[in-house]
């Protein structure tokens, strides 16, 4: 029986089942992550991407094309995490204005949506590259047109057969377009990640789903608890350690593995499955410990990880506030009071760690999103920070490569206010930025010299392998640790401290006058301060400066910075 057209009811079934597909195989496309560290999200990123849309789409009955359309765009693009999800949300809202003003749809009108998706992905990425889910999306129109051209095909179930083949073949051929893709032998995770998708959506058209229903994973409150100034000097185990692991295995195996480790770790354990998720609360003098045991059981996310023995009664005033703006996001405010009186300039900025926090602080941040490797924040995210923010012109730091996108749509998503996002894609960028505002110049010189302080500076970081490897011609084992630049492997040592050195001797150079050093949660001050020691002894002759500074971070030993 052939099936000339579908329509809105159809349309939602295959959404919702196409979401329900790739949340079931996020943690396979995060594995798809090319190089081996332990921030490899793409899974992670487009399933959020996707589920903030599908919850808004499951909650509509009996809607017709456009109020679908709606939720799918509006639920995708706010909801955007990653470049990946960005992407994703971008071909959804692509396709939604192709399906504009059609209650019924067939193989013509699929074809334009599906041409319009790949088209409107394409214009939001200012240097597309091939050999990623572009290509995919590009490879699925090219034949949707074919096919409208020829028209050899008016049966709705054919036509996605043959279009999604056509993706599949691209899909199979990333890596002959990416080189790095081929050294690691997988294809483009963002790419498989839509594919999966649509390999979903069309097992609800040919009839082989039948649930379609989304279950929340719901909010888990962080209940912040203070001591007495007194006790601080009496506390055992300085870093309250705090994250969400969203499950690759069973909760009833994770939960008691988890909670009998932590407690041969630290103290103050609290480990809370809920579904698919599990809440980690510990108190511990080694946060990388906890975070690499839980790194075994799936992805993270909503991770915090505080020094308790310093500046004890500063945080407490900031935890208040951070908790005030989690209540506002949670009750969904979409417009904060703002009691702070207008002024020409805000910024905001994305980072993780106390110190990076501080330090930001200290230069005159006035919203600072936690977020960065592991825990990119959404589009909604974003503009919840932007109207925190009561400024006329707010300068937006995403200090990680993957959040630009999702910094710029909301950027486009704004109406009230002018938004400048410096591109910067690491934290030394951003304070190097953030340093050279300059205040009474005007908006672009400020973009200007802003943008072009942050491309002097040299930066890398240290973090360590989640799997054997062999790339960029170094054999790489698991646990190693690995000194990146721009996400290429300069150096790998047995520990962070032979890593680090390797990584700033690959940076330094004749003209180069500080390194300045960011020690995170999983490192020592003592350890920062003597690499910093030895490099200044080792160019001793060029008069090389170093700093040390608590950074906090998770995840990432050390980032540095070269200038």
């Amino acid at each position: 029986m052939s099936l000339k057209s579908i329509d809105a009811a159809m349309l939602q079934k295959m959404f919702l089942s196409g979401a329900k597909a790739l949340d079931a195989k996020k943690d396979y496309i995060n594995e798809l992550n090319v190089f081996p560290v332990p921030d490899g999200d793409t899974g992670t990123n487009m399933t959020m991407t996707i589920m903030a849309a599908a919850k808004e789409v499951a909650a509509l009955e009996n809607p017709d094309t456009s109020q679908l359309g709606k939720a799918i765009s509006s639920g995708s693009l706010r909801g955007a995490r990653g470049n990946s999800g960005v992407i994703m949300s971008q071909i959804f809202r692509g396709f939604v204005k192709g399906i504009k003003g059609n209650d019924k749809l067939d193989v013509n009108i699929l074809a334009n949506a599906v041409q319009h998706a790949a088209d409107t992905a394409y214009k939001a990425v200012m240097k597309p590259k091939e050999g990623t889910i572009l290509t995919v999306a590009r490879a699925g129109a090219d034949k949707a047109i074919e096919i409208i051209i020829n028209d050899d095909i008016e049966d709705i179930i054919e036509f996605c057969d043959a279009v999604i083949e056509s993706m599949e073949e691209a899909l199979r051929k990333t890596p002959d377009l990416l080189p790095v893709l081929k050294q690691a032998g997988v294809v483009d995770s963002g790419g498989e990640g839509l594919m999966t998708f649509l390999r979903g959506a069309t097992d609800a058209l040919k009839g082989k789903v039948s649930d379609f229903t989304i279950t929340s994973r719901g909010s888990v409150k962080t209940v912040k608890t203070s001591m007495p100034a007194e006790a601080e000097a009496d506390i055992k185990y300085g870093y309250c350690t705090e994250f969400i692991i969203m499950l690759e295995q069973s909760a009833d195996i994770a939960e008691p593995q988890l909670k009998e480790y932590l407690q041969g770790i630290g103290d103050c354990v609290v480990v809370v499955a809920d579904d698919e998720i599990v809440k980690v609360h510990v108190h511990t003098n080694d946060p990388g410990l906890a975070i690499q045991k839980a790194l075994s059981f799936g992805a993270l996310t909503s991770m915090k990880i505080d020094n308790m023995r310093e500046e004890h009664h500063e945080k407490v005033i900031r935890d208040a506030v951070r908790i005030a703006a989690q209540q506002k996001r949670e009750m969904k405010e979409e417009k904060p009071v703002q009691a702070a009186p207008r002024k020409k300039t805000g910024f905001i900025v994305v980072s993780a760690g106390e110190g990076l926090a501080d330090i930001f602080r200290d230069l005159k941040a006035d919203y600072i999103i936690e977020g960065g490797q592991t825990m990119n924040p959404s589009t909604d995210d974003i503009l919840e920070a932007i109207n925190n923010v009561n400024a006329d012109n707010i300068f937006i730091l995403p200090n990680n490569g993957n959040i630009i996108l999702a910094a710029n749509q909301a950027k486009e998503l704004s109406e009230d206010k002018n938004i400048i996002v410096i591109p910067t894609k690491n934290i030394p960028q951003g304070i190097a930025a953030l340093i050279n505002y300059t205040e009474g110049s005007s908006v672009a010189d400020n973009e200007k010299s802003m943008t072009d302080e942050m491309l002097s500076i040299k930066s890398g970081q240290v973090t360590y392998a989640v799997r054997d490897t062999n790339m960029d011609g170094k054999d790489i084992k698991k646990g190693d640790f690995m000194g990146l630049t721009d996400k290429t492997i300069v150096s790998v040592g047995k520990d962070a401290k032979e890593a680090a050195k390797k990584l700033i001797e690959s940076l330094v150079n004749d003209d180069t006058e500080l390194v300045s050093i960011y020690y995170g949660a999983d490192a020592t001050e003592e350890e920062a301060e003597l690499i910093a020691d030895e490099i200044v002894e080792s160019y001793a002759y060029s008069g090389i400066d170093a700093e040390v500074q608590y950074g906090g971070q998770p995840v990432y030993s050390y980032f540095i910075s070269v200038e």
